[in-house]
């Protein structure tokens, strides 16, 4: 892909945006963290997890650019970072519009690239979804023991909303609540969706609490990444909450 103003050397503490980079312009990643897991083979030096990052090794390894996020790292991380003389990029990505914008920020202004087709393709996948207000209420967890679930102001309940479900607790105060067992059994939901991460839910971990309630297992990389994957999300994940897909439990 055509850079503007030469090569760059990135780290990104990420795991969307380094698929992002990497796919629009191999080698330029030369560091990620243990959670970047896209694209397959991706061959570059680890440097910790998004909330531990080694910030001496990607020091030592002199990027261009830090690409971060301002809800999966912390800023103590990224001030340590500044104070090394790195230039950090921090993100914001709380709705589809907000990371078709960032994602442009980051691999123009940021890395210097120009605009990739993917991201122009991933925007023509959403525009083409039907629109019209939500039609099924959900409880959407994201984790157990204790219970989490989606709450206020997430990427991941917008994606949702556009593909007719309605988080439940879409107006709780805080973005992603602890809430007992018992009072997601109680809310007014059509279905349970069950992404399999950060919480790996299966069919055999997840559905079985909540008995009665139809359960969509849905692909955590199609339902909370901001990349590539945009492209083919709309398609995967209507399928996955589609009447036929979904799992009925009766309980334990």
């Amino acid at each position: 892909m055509e850079l503007r103003g030469g090569g760059r050397r990135v780290v990104s503490l990420v795991p969307s945006l380094t698929e992002a980079v990497a796919v629009s312009a191999p080698g330029m990643v030369v560091g990620a963290t243990d959670w970047c897991s896209h694209p397959a083979g991706l061959d570059v030096v680890r440097i910790g997890g998004t909330k531990n990052p080694d910030t001496e090794r990607i020091a030592r390894l002199a990027p261009d650019l830090v690409i971060a996020n301002e809800e999966e790292n912390r800023p103590q991380d990224l001030d340590v970072l500044r104070a090394a003389g790195l230039a950090v990029m921090v993100t914001e990505v709380r709705t589809l519009e907000q990371a078709f914008r960032e994602l442009a920020r980051v691999l123009v202004e940021g890395c210097g690239l120009a605009r990739p087709g993917w991201l122009d393709a991933a925007e023509e996948a959403w525009r083409a979804l039907p629109g019209g207000p939500p039609e099924r209420a959900a409880v959407v967890p994201i984790w157990r023991r204790p219970w989490m679930v989606l709450g206020r102001d997430t990427f991941a309940g917008d994606v949702l909303a556009r593909l007719g479900v309605r988080n439940v607790h879409a107006g709780h105060a805080e973005r992603y609540p602890r809430i007992p067992l018992e009072d997601l059994r109680a809310a007014s939901a059509d279905l349970v969706v069950l992404p399999d991460e950060p919480y790996r839910f299966t069919a055999e971990d997840g559905p079985e609490a909540f008995p009665g309630l139809p359960a969509a297992l849905l692909s955590g990389r199609h339902l909370t990444w901001y990349g590539p994957s945009l492209v083919e999300a709309p398609k995967v994940l209507a399928a996955a909450l589609d009447g036929p897909a979904l799992l009925r439990s009766t309980g334990p």
